[in-house]
């Protein structure tokens, strides 16, 4: 795996005129390319994933990643990668805002020449990125790690199993999923008594719950909280609510994820966008039951191997 960048070139050029100049050495080049591959005896995998199958290479040479929660895991794993979206980085990811690392366009809008310009072994997306898929599968063997939100655990160590054996890296992972599992078991264990929760994305001063099977649904289905509501929709940003709705409800626990922390944004903290009687009523802050997530966790890299660990936990101290 390498590590050094290659400059990219100032040109803009449309995709089909990018993927085109790269083919000008012809059948011969393209012939002389496969040869060297299949003399060097190099190992292949196929990885099933959320568009397809796809064969990459073993312990690929230069990664292009567009999927935060995908570079967190092979960070965690030190994995190397090459190129990297222009993102809303962690604290823990912040040395891929660096220049060490070449930025390939946005999660929504990739730089197909810079991502051309590097001649990835491999093309990470997923989840804000995946639709961008069939355009840098021309370019290189693509894989798309998206997690199905309705399956969250049992999906994301699908994924995170994929990336461990492109990788070489599947007793480490192996080990920290049964791990995860136990953890799991005992949360969801000691959730059965905890009383109801309620999930609210605050944003903007504006609040959201969600319910089951949502991308935050994980709190309920895999880790065992009671829902104070079961109407809520599946709906990706949520059921707006009020601070009426919060006290009709009556949640014995409150988790609360600040979007504006997450992305960067200046706004009312979460903290004081709850802090008026009616929320003060509940039973979630009469007994000091209002957990405050990690936001960069929950809503930046929400399907990482140590994203989920943390979130796990946070759980784990809401209802052990």
């Amino acid at each position: 795996m390498r590590t050094s960048v290659r400059p990219l070139t100032a040109l803009a050029l449309p995709l089909s005129a990018v993927l085109a100049l790269s083919a000008c050495g012809g059948e011969d080049s393209a012939s002389a390319a496969g040869e060297g591959a299949a003399s060097s005896g190099a190992a292949e995998v196929t990885v099933s994933h959320a568009q397809g199958e796809t064969t990459v290479p073993v312990d690929p040479e230069t990664v292009v990643v567009f999927d935060v929660g995908a570079l967190s895991t092979l960070d965690s794993l030190d994995v190397d990668v090459t190129g990297v979206p222009e993102a809303a980085y962690p604290e823990s990811l912040e040395k891929y805002a660096g220049d060490e690392y070449t930025k390939v366009g946005s999660l929504f809008e990739p730089d197909y020449e810079a991502v051309n310009a590097l001649e990835p072994d491999l093309i990470i997306v997923g989840g804000r990125s995946a639709a961008a898929y069939p355009q840098l599968a021309e370019i290189a063997p693509t894989i798309d790690l998206t997690v199905d939100n309705a399956d969250f655990l049992e999906s994301f160590e699908e994924r995170v199993t994929s990336l461990a054996e492109v990788f070489g890296e599947e007793d480490a992972v192996a080990d920290r999923l049964a791990a995860l599992d136990e953890r799991v078991a005992e949360v969801k264990a000691a959730a059965a008594d905890a009383g109801t929760g309620l999930f609210v994305m605050t944003n903007a001063g504006e609040l959201a719950a969600y319910g089951p099977d949502t991308r935050f649904g994980m709190v309920y289905d895999e880790l065992g909280v009671t829902p104070a509501d079961e109407n809520l929709t599946a709906a990706d940003h949520g059921d707006a609510i009020s601070f009426e709705y919060l006290a009709e409800k009556n949640p014995d626990m409150l988790f609360v994820l600040d979007r504006d922390a997450a992305i960067g944004q200046s706004g009312t903290a979460a903290e004081q966008v709850l802090d008026n009687e009616l929320v003060a009523a509940t039973s979630a802050a009469e007994d000091d039951e209002i957990h405050y997530l990690d936001s960069s966790v929950w809503y930046i890299a929400p399907t990482g191997l140590p994203s989920v660990e943390s979130m796990v936990e946070e759980i784990a101290a809401a209802v052990e």
